[in-house]
C-alpha cells in the first residue's frame, strides 16, 4: 500500500507527498483518519486541485468554504443532473437512480415540495413525542458499567425507528431498512457484501418491489402524514412507479438520508464528547446547551463528506481552468474547517456564537430537507442522557466506515456510568 494511506507520521506524509499524488478520494484516508491533514494542506497550497486516475478517477477538488458555496448555488455552471450519481464514484449509466438531489430547477423543486411537508415545523412538533418515547425506551433498557457496541445499539436502532416511523414501513422489518440504507453507499472495495454495482442494484431493486407494493396500497387510500402516501398523492411525484429508475433513486436518497447521515452524527457526539471532557463538563452543569452542541457536532464531524457536481461550460475557480464536463468535488468536510469562514475551526466548542455556520446539510437549493428533524433526534437523545446523569465512555478507537461519502463509524465500544456529582 502506498505510504499516503498509512497513518504513521501522517502529518509529514501529507506535507511532503507531491500535490498531484494527493488523491482526497481515497476510502482508506477516511477510515484511518487522516484526510483532515490533506484538505489543511490542499485549502493553504491548492484550494482547487486537480486529481488525475486516482481511486475515483478525475477530478477537482473544492475546499475551501466559500468557494463551495459558489459552486453549490450556481447550477447553471455546476450541474446536478448527472446520469452517475451525485458521489464521487460513479456509477454505470444503465445502472442510474435519477432522484430530486440529481436534478436542477425546476424538476427538482416541484419534486422536493412533495417530501418537505414530513419535516415541516408543525410536524416536527407531532413527532416529537414519539422520538422522546423511543430514545427513552431504548436508553432505559441500556446495561450500566457492561462494554457494549453504540453504534448498531444506539446508533442505528434509533434512526431506523424514526426513519420506519416517517415511512410508515412495517415496523417488524424495520432491518431491511438499515440493509438497504447501508448498500447504497457501501463502497465495492470495502470487504463487505456488495462486490459490484450491478450486485449493489439488485439488492436495491428487492427494496423497489417492497416500496412498489406499499406505494399502490398508499395510493389507493386517502392521504396521510408519512413520505410513501404523500409522495404517491403529490402531483410531482404520484407517477414515479412509472419510471422505476427514478422511483429507486428517490427512495434510496430518502433512506440513507433519513438514516445514515443522523446515526453517524449520533455516534460522534458520544466520542467528541468523551474526548473533549470540559466541553461535557460545560453541557452538564448547563443542559440548555445541547441546542447549540448538536450543530457543533454536526459541524465537527461533517458525516456526509462530499457532493458532486459537473461543469456545463469551461470556467475557471480561484485561477484554475474547468473544463465542460470535468467532475467537481464539493469537500464539505474540508469547508466545515476553513478557517477564513470559521472562527478555530479545528476546535470542538459547545457554545459558539454561531454554531449552525457549516456545510454539513450542503448550501443552497439542495440543502439537506431534514435538517431539522436530525438536529431534533439528536437533542432529545442528549436530553435523555444528561436528566438520567448518563455519562458514555468510550472504551478505545471506534472503527471507522471505509468510504469517501459518509464520514462515520461502523463500531464504537462503549460503557455507561453514572455521571460524578449526579
Amino acid at each position: 500500500m502506498s505510504t499516503l494511506y498509512q497513518t504513521a507520521d501522517a502529518e509529514h506524509t501529507a506535507l511532503s507527498v507531491p500535490l498531484a499524488e494527493i488523491d482526497t478520494s481515497h476510502p482508506e484516508l477516511f477510515r484511518n483518519d487522516t484526510i483532515g491533514r490533506y484538505f489543511a494542506r490542499l485549502r493553504k497550497e491548492a484550494p482547487v486541485h486537480y486529481r488525475k486516475s486516482g481511486y475515483s478517477g478525475d477530478f477537482w477538488s473544492v475546499t475551501r468554504y466559500q468557494d463551495i458555496v459558489h459552486v453549490d448555488t450556481n447550477h447553471k455552471i455546476f450541474s446536478s443532473e448527472t446520469h452517475t450519481g451525485i458521489t464521487l464514484n460513479d456509477r454505470p449509466e444503465h445502472l442510474d437512480r435519477p432522484a430530486f438531489i440529481t436534478m436542477d430547477p425546476p424538476r427538482h423543486d416541484e419534486q422536493r415540495k412533495a417530501v418537505s411537508p414530513i419535516v415541516a415545523p408543525q410536524n416536527l412538533v407531532q413527532l416529537q413525542e414519539g422520538i422522546r418515547a423511543r430514545t427513552a425506551d431504548l436508553i432505559g433498557r441500556l446495561p450500566l458499567d457492561e462494554p457494549f457496541d453504540w453504534v448498531p445499539v444506539v446508533s442505528v436502532e434509533l434512526t431506523t425507528r424514526m426513519l420506519a416511523t416517517l415511512m410508515d414501513f412495517p415496523f417488524e422489518d424495520r432491518a431491511r431498512l438499515t440493509w438497504w440504507s447501508d448498500v447504497a453507499h457501501m463502497d465495492i472495495n470495502s470487504g463487505g457484501p456488495i462486490k459490484s454495482e450491478q450486485q449493489r442494484d439488485d439488492e436495491l431493486s428487492k427494496m423497489l418491489e417492497v416500496f412498489t407494493r406499499l406505494w399502490e396500497e398508499r395510493a389507493a387510500r386517502p392521504m396521510k402524514p408519512d413520505l410513501i402516501s404523500m409522495m404517491a398523492h403529490a402531483d410531482a411525484t404520484r407517477h414515479l412507479p412509472d419510471s422505476p429508475r427514478e422511483f429507486l433513486g428517490n427512495l434510496q436518497l430518502l433512506i440513507v438520508g433519513g438514516n445514515d447521515t443522523t446515526r453517524n452524527t449520533m455516534s460522534a457526539s458520544v466520542y467528541f464528547m468523551d474526548r473533549h471532557p470540559l466541553e461535557q463538563a460545560k453541557l452538564r452543569s448547563n443542559p440548555r446547551l445541547i441546542t447549540s452542541m448538536v450543530p457543533e457536532v454536526i459541524r465537527y464531524q461533517t458525516p456526509l463528506a462530499h457532493m458532486k457536481r459537473v461543469a456545463t461550460m469551461d470556467t475557471v475557480l480561484q485561477g484554475q481552468r474547468i473544463r465542460e464536463g470535468d467532475r467537481v468535488i464539493m469537500w464539505y468536510l474540508s469547508g466545515n474547517r476553513d478557517d477564513e469562514a470559521i472562527e478555530n475551526p479545528d476546535a470542538f466548542i459547545i457554545d459558539r456564537a454561531r454554531p449552525r455556520q457549516h456545510l454539513s446539510f450542503g448550501f443552497g437549493i439542495h440543502r439537506c430537507v431534514g435538517n431539522r428533524l436530525a438536529e431534533l433526534q439528536l437533542n432529545i437523545l442528549w436530553d435523555e442522557l444528561i436528566k438520567r446523569g448518563i455519562q458514555v465512555e468510550v472504551l478505545e478507537e471506534p472503527a471507522r466506515t471505509y468510504s469517501n461519502i459518509i464520514h462515520g463509524f461502523t463500531s464504537m465500544k462503549v460503557r455507561l456510568k453514572q455521571w460524578a456529582g449526579h
